[in-house]
């Protein structure tokens, strides 16, 4: 069973950037796909971006697409987000997410605490 945690969220002015890692251990980070998510005070955690096992397939929300990248070093266990151009609407914690599969999934079965990401205005 693969253990995630996340790192490298604070606080930022609108117009900034920020980038999140997300450590693996505990199991072959390359047999899991992987995910971001991020969930904002009274709403649903909402998909973010997720990632195939090997990183040739990406997806991202559309209210993300343009400003954020995910990325992976399976050599490293870790998976990044680069966030640019973020958004007072972009504050949230965000969630490192893995499954068993070697597609770009929506759904996952573990999670990382998560990383407070804070823009202000």
């Amino acid at each position: 069973q693969v253990q995630l945690v996340e790192s490298g969220g604070g606080l930022v002015r609108a117009g900034g950037s920020l980038r999140l890692s997300c450590v693996a251990s505990g199991d072959d980070f390359s047999r899991y796909a992987m995910g971001w998510f991020r969930e904002a005070p009274g709403e649903e955690r909402e998909f973010v971006s997720g990632i195939n096992w090997i990183g040739g397939k990406t997806v991202y929300a559309d209210s993300v697409k343009g400003r954020f990248t995910i990325s992976r070093v399976n050599a490293k266990n870790t998976l990044y987000l680069q966030m640019i151009n973020l958004k007072p609407e972009d504050t949230a914690v965000y969630y490192c997410a893995a499954k068993v599969s070697a597609f770009v999934e929506k759904e996952y079965d573990y999670w990382g605490l998560g990383t407070q990401v804070t823009v202000s205005s």
